[in-house]
């Protein structure tokens, strides 16, 4: 057999073990935060028709989506991403619906990102979509579940910077840009390449005192102070009506007592394209991305034939992951795994004690014993795998191991068949 086929393909990786159980844990904090503002669960698809996902959807390029054929010759695509697929669900299911949403998710998703970036093609995310509010008060509160999100899940030194679509868009319109080359300079301005977008703006004939004004104000970052700064630089009633739309955020976000956790940029963007207003990143130290990404999409669910304004965001968990580890954040892991070690002599008492055991709640691992294997073999195995303790039964005595210690605690059977009377086990 080839070596070539127990290897991944560029992009995607195994996970187990205290890895895995971590990334578990992580998950099962960050989805009970969640639930605990009211987000009910809901499952897409794995894949979908092409068309849920194109560029007029305004998400993954196409190049980047792994796309294949059914039978009937529909184009299909892995998802690279979970809102429109909920939009598409809320659209489908809740089309006359008039009390807002709300869904949280959890799954993988796939993007042919190029070799070059170092990112993982699969990922797993975890997320919530609030649809049908339009209000201040729920992209406050969406900023908040984030910071208590992270929070639960043992992380302290993080921030989430925050950004407003239609203050670029205001600007781009202002100076009479045109939509394909806004798309272009999003991305320039996205990516803190101003001399590329100096460069694109001269070519649309922008006066250059104008360019100046806008690679200033797309430059903003910091607190609620520089905010008002760019509020006074800019002219247009759109780009204005951001900012303010922002300082109604924070003042909602200090009665949430997070505001230590938020910062603005006014230069963020998104590639996505079916952000409308108000978007969010969080950031820690540890990894080079943001480990959350979220903000208002209130045209998406036209496309599906819903009108209804929304707010969602996202956790990329295995980013999130990696921070707390290089963090060295500890992670509490209920170590209620246990192995019974059994010779053929004690078969039917390792049976018994097995399910006994299960019936309170813990996880039972039965392993008869091999003579060509010693028992320090058998606490390593259980050591590496982050079992809780040991019982061995052989000879004529039971003794429990801790593995991590290997100490024994030694009892002889008249004891174990007394407690096997007792507990009705006999």
């Amino acid at each position: 057999m080839s070596k070539q086929l127990v290897h991944t393909p560029e992009g995607v990786r195994d996970i187990y073990g205290e890895e895995y159980e971590k990334k578990l844990l992580i998950q099962d904090l960050l989805h009970n935060q969640i639930k605990s503002y009211g987000f009910h669960d809901i499952q897409t698809p794995t894949f979908e028709f092409f068309d849920v996902f194109s560029r007029e959807i305004g998400t993954v390029p196409s190049k980047e989506l792994y796309k294949f054929f059914d039978k009937e010759g529909n184009t299909l695509v892995l998802r690279p991403d979970f809102t429109p697929s909920i939009a598409r669900c809320a659209a489908k299911y809740f089309m006359e619906e008039d009390i807002p949403l709300r869904f949280c998710y959890s799954g993988n998703t796939f993007v042919n990102n190029s070799n070059l970036q170092g990112k993982l093609k699969e990922s797993t995310q975890m997320g919530a979509e609030l649809i049908g509010d339009d209000s201040v008060e729920a992209d406050a509160e969406m900023i908040s579940l984030v910071i208590e999100s992270l929070k639960a899940t043992g992380l302290k030194e993080f921030q989430v910077s925050i950004g407003e679509i239609e203050f670029f868009k205001g600007i781009c319109e202002e100076f009479g840009i045109p939509e394909d080359t806004e798309i272009e300079l999003r991305d320039l301005i996205s990516n803190k390449n101003y001399f590329g977008a100096e460069e694109l703006l001269s070519a649309q004939n922008v006066q250059k005192n104008n360019i100046d004004v806008f690679l200033k104000v797309t430059d903003i970052f910091g607190s609620l102070d520089d905010l008002l700064e760019a509020k006074k630089v800019v002219r247009n009633q759109r780009s204005i009506r951001a900012i303010e739309r922002l300082e109604k955020v924070y003042k909602i976000l200090c009665l949430y007592q997070v505001e230590d956790y938020v910062s603005f940029d006014l230069g963020m963007l998104s590639k996505y394209n079916y952000y409308t207003g108000i978007i969010f990143r969080a950031y820690t130290y540890g990894v080079g991305d943001a480990i959350v990404t979220g903000g208002r999409y209130d045209n998406l669910l036209d496309q599906f034939g819903k009108h209804s304004a929304a707010i969602g965001f996202m956790v990329v968990i295995d980013d999130l992951l990696a921070a707390i580890s290089r963090q060295k954040i500890t992670i509490a892991m209920d170590k209620k795994d246990t192995v019974i070690l059994y010779n053929d002599a004690f078969m039917k008492d390792a049976i018994a004690l097995a399910n006994h055991l299960r019936q309170q709640g813990l996880q039972i691992e039965l392993i008869r014993l091999n003579e060509d294997k010693t028992v320090a073999r058998y606490i390593a195995f259980a050591r590496d795998n982050m079992m809780g303790r040991i019982i061995c039964m052989q000879s004529d005595h039971i003794y429990s191991i801790d593995p991590s210690t290997g100490e024994k605690q030694e009892s002889s059977m008249e004891k174990l068949m007394a407690y096997r009377m007792k507990e009705g086990m006999a």
